[in-house]
């Protein structure tokens, strides 16, 4: 059973030991992790604290995702400025 409020995208880098997250339903969260499964730990952490920040600062809370998921891939190549 996935215990996140909101689903969750974790991207995989060059580094093999370096993984960046995000979740698409509550904005401005991010983070880094060296696994997937860290990622997944510090996200579940991250985003009690994120939620926390947001009520402290009277922004809006989205409503918690009903079924969250986990996205696991590489990361999006950026493309340079030609």
């Amino acid at each position: 059973m996935i215990d996140l409020p909101y689903s969750l995208s974790i991207e995989a880098t060059e580094e093999p030991d370096f993984f960046a997250y995000f979740s698409p339903d509550l904005p401005g969260f991010s983070g880094v992790g060296h696994s997937v499964e860290g990622c997944i730990y510090q996200a579940k952490l991250a985003m009690a604290e994120h939620i926390a920040l947001l009520s402290d600062t009277s922004r809006p809370v989205p409503p918690a995702t009903r079924c969250p998921t986990i996205t696991i891939q590489n990361a999006q190549p950026v493309e340079k400025a030609a």
